[in-house]
């Protein structure tokens, strides 16, 4: 499968790790950043969504401190369903229930065993359909008010 990844500063020690254990037999694209200098997450969320949205990959992750900026700013680009998770069942939900493209974690809220875990199950996990087939579309089909 191929995936993209990204993180602002805050995430780059958990996405070097995730690179190597959970994400170490996927084809990754990697859209930064790679140090601890700080940039702005929403620059890293509009990278990583605009080529997945461009069909590069199927699935994205994104990684900033807390999972939060992440989270708001790749759901706000039409066609993403990003899902903040923190814990095995958010993840498996959120793809079983809600077919998310974007995983979002935060690397100062999860230990790296727990992310690893996460990361596993959200990939493993495929979309139940049926039911909430109909709620997602009703997601997609949002048209927003401003």
């Amino acid at each position: 499968m191929r995936l993209i990844i990204g993180c602002d500063h805050a995430g780059v020690d958990l996405k070097r790790l995730l690179l190597t254990s959970a994400l170490a037999d996927h084809d990754v694209i990697d859209v930064g950043t790679d140090t601890a200098e700080s940039v702005d997450y929403p620059d890293i969320a509009s990278a990583a969504v605009g080529r997945l949205l461009d069909g590069e990959a199927e699935l994205a992750i994104l990684i900033c401190g807390t999972g939060l900026g992440m989270s708001m700013a790749a759901g706000r680009h039409p066609g993403i369903r990003a899902a903040l998770c923190s814990n095995s069942l958010t993840a498996e939900m959120s793809r079983r229930h809600n077919n998310a493209n974007v995983l979002c974690m935060g690397a100062r809220i999860i230990g790296s065993d727990l992310a690893e875990r996460i990361v596993r199950i959200w990939l493993d996990t495929p979309f139940d359909g049926g039911r909430h087939h109909r709620r997602v579309q009703k997601i997609e089909d949002i048209t927003p008010t401003c």
